[in-house]
């Protein structure tokens, strides 16, 4: 087996193909949202009702979500993906056709509430590497690591193709094209059958996993599942913060490439953390990695202060999104150690929920900053969100390390010998 980890997770059977698939299935994860907005707002010229429709989508997405990857885990990938994302193709195309043909506005929000049964590929990708690598800790660390990157690179290329497409082309190009490479990529990915986990009927009376009828009663899964959500209000916030500071300095063109920046910073560091041998426990590591998430983000915040050169905080962008791939790795296995088995769709699903949802809340905490206290004091809501991200995993960290002691304390029931 070669040396490199990541040749050596696609020395495995199958595994380049499934990958290949599941590129090409997220990639429109990062078109979608942004080729609605331009399509709506263009035909229609309406900012509102184009940010009103996407959000009520993500509201659905947050529902319907969990829920198909619950079927994902119990009827299989390919049985459940298929038909879930030739759903979610028939909405998108039901949005083009209403938006295209003057349609009454409340079929433009039914129609993107459709698409929320789209699975969560990226989720589907990482149960197939827990799936295949089970019980070898650090190339599973090293999977998670490619699958992050795969995100950032996803969400970086994704919003810029969308604006290139409908810009270019047709305002319902960067909508039409996603649905084509949507359906091809899940179609892909699920004919590779050799890798695909086995269902998990949880209906099965010798099933232990039924007893936990929701995750979110899971031991640790609360803690991790809001640790997400303030993860998510990083993103958000700086996603807003730096699109209106941007604007503020009149290169509003050029937030997208400050944006892509820091995504790649991200997909770097993501690439080298899966890259290394990971050392200490996991629950330590996140800790570590929250840390760093909370110092680097002040780094945009002291180049605006300071310097006020958007040349200057698209470097602390840079850096800053260096320390959010690990923090998202670790956090991501921790979900993989603490759903129950059969259930890592469903628990994975779980964790991109809260993610978008912090996103769309960070988005609206860094409006409102940045509309009442200025752009340069937006960036203070990331620092805010990093630093709860960063309370949480430690107090998580805290709670475990006092179950183990008491564990360790609690006395052994007395040996009885028995008389012969």
């Amino acid at each position: 087996m070669p040396h490199n980890p990541y040749s050596r997770l696609f020395a495995i059977p199958g595994a380049t193909a499934f990958t290949l698939g599941n590129l090409v299935a997220r990639l429109p994860m990062g078109m979608f949202s942004v080729s609605a907005v331009i399509m709506i707002s263009g035909v229609r010229g309406s900012y509102a009702l184009a940010g009103a429709v996407t959000a009520t989508g993500l509201a659905a997405t947050a529902v319907v979500a969990p829920w198909t990857a619950r079927l994902v885990d119990r009827h299989g990938q390919a049985r459940v993906a298929v038909p879930a994302t030739l759903v979610a193709a028939l909405g998108s195309l039901s949005l083009v056709l209403c938006v295209r043909y003057g349609a009454p506005d409340w079929t433009l929000f039914a129609s993107y509430a459709a698409t929320a049964t789209t699975p969560n590929t990226g989720g589907m990708s990482r149960a197939r590497w827990a799936h295949l690598l089970k019980g070898d800790a650090r190339a599973v660390h090293t999977a998670n690591s490619f699958e992050q990157a795969a995100d950032e690179l996803c969400f970086m290329l994704g919003p810029v193709l969308a604006a290139f497409l409908c810009g270019t082309l047709f305002p319902q190009a960067g909508t039409l094209i996603g649905v084509v490479l949507l359906v091809t990529g899940v179609l892909v990915f699920a004919a590779q059958r050799a890798t695909e986990p086995p269902p998990h009927d949880r209906r099965d009376p010798t099933d232990t996993s039924a007893a936990t009828k929701s995750l979110l009663r899971a031991r640790g899964m609360p803690a991790l599942l809001i640790g997400f959500l303030a993860t998510g209000a990083v993103f958000g916030s700086l996603e807003v913060v730096t699109i209106a500071y941007a604007d503020g300095q009149g290169h509003k063109a050029a937030a997208g490439v400050v944006l892509a920046l820091q995504a790649a910073g991200s997909c770097a560091a993501g690439l080298v953390y899966g890259a290394a041998k990971p050392r200490g426990s996991l629950v330590r590591r996140h800790v570590l990695c929250a840390a760093a998430m909370a110092a680097v983000m002040t780094l945009p915040l002291l180049a605006v202060a300071s310097t006020g050169s958007l040349i200057v905080l698209s470097v602390a962008l840079l850096c800053a999104g260096m320390a959010t791939a690990p923090t998202m790795v670790t956090a991501m296995t921790l979900v993989q150690r603490r759903t129950p088995e059969g259930r890592l769709n469903e628990g994975m699903t779980l964790a991109v929920t809260g993610l978008l949802g912090g996103i769309a809340c960070g988005a609206a905490c860094g409006g409102w900053a940045v509309e009442h206290l200025g752009t340069a004091a937006g960036y203070g809501v990331p620092v805010a969100a990093a630093c709860c991200a960063l309370l949480l995993s430690s107090a998580q960290a805290c709670a475990t390390s006092t179950r183990a002691r008491l564990r360790r304390r609690r006395p052994a029931p007395p040996h009885v010998s028995s008389a012969v």
